[in-house]
């Protein structure tokens, strides 16, 4: 993957500083751990990939990569792609991270972690993809096999899948910290509008939860594989489909959403909110992520034109 693949595999989105880990790792550690769980692996060669908020990844030989988180939270994002990520793999039109091995914790590492495979790409926050046409349909078709009615048991969020209204303060305190005074009035008159439409009123669906362009790769110029789904819950789809104001301009997020194929006005308007919702995160607190600064930013110039 490329320089900013970090993004993909689990950096958090935040102008703070990177929390420290609340325990050791290390290739090291990485290294011991494959040697006694997974011994056919130990001869592979080790090496980071990334050391973000909340993970430790090291490739693995060429073809495999290790996630290891560094803290307790991360700990239980992994765990739900663990449960799963493998259910769910089978049915999707393009590739996912599904882990092909669960360690134990042990040597004094106290979480599970992940053998997955290497996902070769780009993210498309970087490169784009070379047609858009083409990835508005593979990522719609995408979307639309993941969402499908969830289990009682998938993992619950308190950000995403929710009524939008329950982004009321958030949104009002990240308004307040736009510079440009047209950009805010026009924001918070979007805002009001999608706040009057009709909620999801389907049973909670399968979602990515954190869908954007820093989590879908491009390889040899084509949308190759959606990536970090520790977020993953059930809810509204149209957090998801927010990622058509990410990463399409009008034309395209018409194909995308005839590719998608179920998403009526409603849903297609509160889509359009959880864009704007998005946009003044990324926005508002990547002040030392370029990447995600600049999703917000094209995002935000998108749901306002």
């Amino acid at each position: 993957m490329g320089r900013v693949a970090f993004v993909a595999y689990g950096a958090a989105v935040s102008a703070q500083r990177m929390p420290a880990a609340e325990v050791p790792v290390s290739v090291e550690l990485v290294r011991r751990l494959v040697a006694e769980q997974r011994p056919d692996l130990a001869g592979l060669a080790v090496s980071v990939l990334a050391n973000g908020w909340d993970n430790l990844v090291c490739r693995l030989g060429e073809r495999l990569l290790v996630r290891l988180p560094r803290r307790a939270m991360a700990a239980e994002l992994v765990e739900h792609e663990q449960r799963w990520l493998p259910e769910l793999a089978p049915r999707l039109p393009l590739p996912v991270p599904a882990p092909m091995f669960v360690g134990r914790p042990a040597l004094g590492y106290p979480w599970s972690w992940s053998i997955v495979p290497y996902l070769p790409g780009h993210v498309a926050a970087e490169k784009p993809p070379v047609s858009p046409a083409a990835a508005a349909v593979a990522l719609g078709g995408f979307l639309a096999a993941l969402h499908t009615p969830a289990p009682p048991d998938a993992p619950p969020h308190t950000s995403r899948g929710i009524p939008l209204p329950r982004r009321a303060e958030g949104v009002a305190e990240q308004l307040a910290r736009l510079d440009d005074r047209s950009r805010r009035v026009a924001a918070a008159g979007l805002w009001q509008a999608v706040l009057d439409v009709p909620g999801w009123p389907g049973p909670p669906q399968w979602l990515h939860g954190d869908l954007h362009p820093a989590n879908i790769l491009v390889h040899r110029g084509e949308l190759s594989a959606v990536v970090d789904f520790g977020d993953l819950t059930a809810g509204d789809p149209a957090g998801d489909l927010s990622v058509a104001w990410m990463l399409f301009d009008a034309e395209h997020r018409a194909r995308f959403r005839a590719a998608y194929g179920a998403a009526d006005d409603h849903t297609w308007q509160r889509a359009r909110g959880w864009a704007l919702v998005l946009a003044l995160v990324f926005v508002t607190f990547s002040a030392d992520n370029p990447t995600m600064a600049g999703i917000g930013e094209r995002t935000l110039d998108a749901v306002l034109s």
